[in-house]
C-alpha cells in the first residue's frame, strides 16, 4: 500500500534497480468474472500496469516461476523473513530454484536484508501528499468530534455516540481507524474500553477515543467532555490539570528536542497539578522518581501516527531517544484516571480524563492536525449549548 497504492490480497511488489525491461514488477490475481461476480472487481495484471504504473505485472500464480529470474545475479535480497511464514516458503524456494541451477551459471543472491528497517525510516517522514491526507483524516474526525458534542445527553447510550461517528466517517468517504472507545463515567478509566453499551449518566463525564482513516492515513483524537454539557467543579479540576499538562508537551514538539521531552514535560506538569489540588501528596520531584504519579497516568503521552494509528519507526536510535524532525507525526495524549475506591477525594471518583491530539514537526515547531476541535472547558461548553 505504502509503495504502490495497490491494496488488492495476494498481490507482491518487486523492485528490481537497472532492470532494463522495467524496475516496477507487480504479481496480482488475474481478472475472473466468476469470481468477482461474487467477491468484488480485481483490477488484473492489466490493471497494475494502466492504473498503478507498474512496468510489467504477472499473475500471482507464476511467482514461483517468474521470481527465480528477477533475483538472477542479484547481490542482495531486501527481505524481512518471519513477518509471514508462509510467503517465506515461496521466497526461500525461489532461492533454493535459483542456487540449484548454477552449473548453468546462474548466481544467486548471497545475502537477505531486513527491508522492514529501511521502510520503517521512509514511513516516519511524511511527504506534502501524506501530511494532506492526514489533514483530511483530521478534518472529518474533528467534525465526527464535534457532532457527538452537540448531540450527547443523559440517557442516550455509548454506542449512540459511537453509531454517529461511523456516520460521520463514511459521509466523508473514510472508515474507522481503529476500534473506538466510548466510555461513560467509571468506563472513562478502562484505556482500552471498547464494550460501548452503557447508558450515559447525569453530571458524569465521557471519554471519546476515534479516529478515521482516510485513504489508508488515520487521525486519533480524544475528547473527554461532560454528558450533560456542564463540567461540574471536581471534573473542572482534573480536566484542567490535563490541559496544562498537555499544553507543556505541546511546547516540547520541535526540532531538535527527542522523542521523550514531550512525555517528560506532561509528568512533571500532570504530578505538579495532582498535588496542587491534593490528588497526591509529597514534592513533584520525588513523586515523578518514585513512580507515584503512575497510579493515575500510567500510560506514554504518545505514538507516531500515520498508516497505522501506533505507526512504524524506531523511538530510539543507538539506546537514545530520537531526536525530532520535520515531517515527523506523532500524538500528544496526557491523562489522569481515577477509579472508585482511590486514595482521592470521593468527589473525583469515577473521573476519566484524556485529551488526545494529532501534531506535525514542522522546521520550526508544529502545526496541529487536529485544530478547530474544542479542548478547553469554556469552548467545550459553548459547542455542547449552542
Amino acid at each position: 500500500m505504502y509503495l504502490s497504492g495497490f491494496n488488492e490480497p495476494e498481490s507482491v511488489l518487486v523492485l528490481i534497480p537497472h532492470r532494463k525491461q522495467g524496475e516496477f514488477v507487480m504479481f496480482c490475481r488475474d481478472r475472473d468474472p466468476a469470481k468477482e461476480t461474487w467477491d468484488g472487481r480485481r483490477y488484473g495484471i492489466e490493471g497494475a500496469v494502466e492504473h498503478f504504473d507498474a512496468d510489467d505485472a504477472y499473475p500471482i500464480d507464476d511467482l514461483e516461476e517468474i521470481l527465480p529470474g528477477l533475483m538472477e545475479d542479484r547481490e542482495s535480497v531486501y527481505y524481512s523473513i518471519g513477518l509471514n511464514p508462509a510467503f517465506d516458503k515461496h521466497v526461500l524456494k525461489c532461492m533454493n530454484d535459483l542456487r540449484a541451477q548454477s552449473r548453468r551459471g546462474a548466481r544467486a543472491p548471497y545475502e537477505f536484508v531486513s527491508l522492514e528497517y529501511l521502510l520503517h525510516d521512509m514511513r516516519l517522514y511524511k511527504s506534502r501528499e501524506e501530511l494532506s491526507l492526514m489533514r483530511k483524516a483530521a478534518k472529518i474526525s474533528v467534525q465526527a468530534h464535534i457532532r457527538a458534542m452537540q448531540i450527547c445527553k443523559p440517557g442516550m447510550y455509548e454506542y449512540e455516540l459511537e453509531a454517529e461517528f461511523l456516520c460521520g466517517f463514511k459521509r466523508n468517504g473514510a472508515g474507522w481507524a481503529y476500534s473506538s472507545i466510548v466510555g461513560g463515567g467509571e468506563n472513562g478509566c478502562i484505556l482500552h474500553y471498547t464494550e460501548n453499551n452503557d447508558v450515559l449518566n447525569e453530571k458524569e463525564l465521557v471519554l471519546i477515543d476515534a479516529g478515521a482513516e482516510y485513504q489508508g492515513y488515520a487521525a486519533d483524537i480524544t475528547r473527554t467532555f461532560p454528558v450533560n454539557g456542564k463540567f461540574t467543579a471536581a471534573q473542572k479540576e482534573i480536566y484542567e490539570a490535563v490541559l496544562k499538562a498537555q499544553e507543556a508537551a505541546f511546547a516540547k514538539v520541535k526540532p531538535g528536542n527527542h522523542w521523550n521531552d514531550p512525555h517528560d514535560a506532561a509528568v512533571k506538569e500532570l504530578t505538579r497539578g495532582m498535588v496542587d489540588i491534593g490528588l497526591l501528596k509529597g514534592r513533584p520531584a520525588q513523586l515523578i522518581k518514585d513512580s507515584s504519579y503512575m497510579k493515575y497516568y500510567m500510560h506514554r503521552t504518545g505514538h507516531w501516527l500515520g498508516m497505522d494509528v501506533h505507526d512504524v519507526g524506531d523511538y530510539k536510535v543507538d539506546d537514545k531517544w530520537r531526536l525530532l524532525e520535520p515531517g515527523m507525526v506523532l500524538t500528544v495524549e496526557p491523562g489522569l484516571y481515577i477509579p472508585s475506591g482511590s486514595r482521592g477525594a470521593r468527589r473525583w471518583w469515577g473521573i476519566g480524563v484524556r485529551i488526545e491530539d494529532d501534531l506535525a514537526v514542522t522546521k520550526d515547531g508544529y502545526e496541529l492536525l487536529t485544530k478547530g476541535l474544542p479542548r478547553t472547558v469554556d469552548e467545550i461548553e459553548a459547542v455542547m449549548s449552542s
